[in-house]
């Protein structure tokens, strides 16, 4: 099992340099992959190229880029570029977003996440792999324009990309965006994810999806399951989970909207926690906040997230490393517990710090 840290949104408002020290100490550490992500705030892309030229071998990568916010064509010119100025450590993570974001923020409609996530990253592949100009008729993505000029024409990409494939993660929590994942992408980015649900809830959509691809394709060959987990280190259990509950609640309770809308809330009923889900929106949506978080169990803070004092995480990471999951995107700002979790799952940390040193 390999380490991702999560680099969030809200970490750029203290500016550059606490997080390029973040990322400089993953890369001591051997975690194998910086990520950044986009909601409403800083973008995903500008911070990729500052650490990607302050860092020297860890790959970086988006978790995840907004598909509404970018033309397929942009997301592959971008894509490429961020490849070849890393010299190949790139990773292309994309998601649609909420109907929140992408209609209040982007201004489009929002419907029909599948079909749009499949014409976009073949519209994304064919441009990278740069075989010949490209032409697309799809339902979502119309490559030339039909109408407006009459001038359009297939057009080749000019750079040219230091790999024809660069590894394209997706963000789903559906149980049939994750059998499209599995289908069309080399990795799987949950927001939310418990490894001792992992057979109820995610592993028919992932076999589906794997099957549909064609066969060969699994977890670790071929395709990397990546769950983004918040790590917190701490002598008090409980101070170590508020910070988590207050982060959960917000998503199943205010990121998205009510009505079957929210697909954080989708996920957390099924991980059996229906009763927590319909309270925490409508306190959320109600105005009370306190009373929401104060509603998230202990019990779901502890399946979905790494929280305690280093032997509690050890015992917590028994779960972690019995499941499929390939990669822990650690979402955490603190170099102790960057540290811990390197030293817990990666057994040489110690070396590569000294090494490093």
């Amino acid at each position: 099992m390999e380490l991702g840290l999560n680099l969030a949104m809200t970490n750029w408002d203290t500016g550059a340099e606490p997080n390029l020290s973040l990322a400089r100490l993953a890369e001591k550490l051997g975690f194998n992959s910086v990520w950044t992500e986009e909601a409403y705030g800083s973008d995903a892309v500008s911070p990729l190229a500052w650490v990607g030229a302050r860092t020297e071998r860890i790959g970086i990568g988006s978790a995840v880029w907004q598909i509404p916010a970018r033309t397929p064509a942009m997301a592959a010119m971008t894509a490429a570029t961020l490849d070849k100025l890393s010299g190949g450590r790139f990773r292309l993570g994309l998601g649609v977003s909420g109907p929140q974001v992408v209609e209040g923020w982007h201004g489009q409609e929002y419907g029909h996440p599948l079909a749009r996530t499949r014409e976009y990253v073949e519209v994304v592949r064919r441009i990278l792999a740069r075989r010949e100009p490209v032409a697309f008729s799809g339902e979502h993505y119309r490559l030339p324009y039909e109408g407006g000029t009459g001038l359009g024409k297939p057009l080749k990409l000019i750079l040219h990309p230091l790999r024809d494939r660069i590894p394209i993660y997706v963000g789903a929590l559906g149980p049939r965006n994750v059998e499209l994942t599995a289908e069309i992408a080399d990795g799987w980015l949950p927001i939310f994810f418990a490894p001792s649900r992992y057979e109820d809830v995610f592993a028919e959509n992932l076999e589906r999806g794997f099957a549909a691809a064609g066969g060969g394709k699994r977890v670790g060959l071929g395709f990397d399951l990546a769950p983004i987990v918040s790590v917190v280190v701490g002598d008090d259990v409980d101070e170590c989970r508020a910070p988590v509950k207050r982060r959960i609640a917000l998503y199943i309770g205010g990121m998205g909207a009510a009505g079957g809308r929210n697909f954080s809330n989708n996920l957390i009923r099924r991980f059996g926690y229906a009763e927590v889900a319909d309270e925490v929106q409508a306190r959320f949506l109600a105005g009370e906040i306190e009373r929401a978080v104060a509603a998230i169990p202990d019990e779901l803070i502890d399946e979905v997230a790494l929280c305690g004092p280093r032997e509690r995480i050890a015992e917590l990471l028994h779960d972690w490393e019995r499941s499929p999951v390939t990669t822990i995107i650690c979402d955490t700002a603190d170099e102790q517990a960057m540290t811990t979790i390197a030293e817990l799952v990666l057994r040489d940390a110690g070396a590569n710090v000294s090494a490093s040193a």
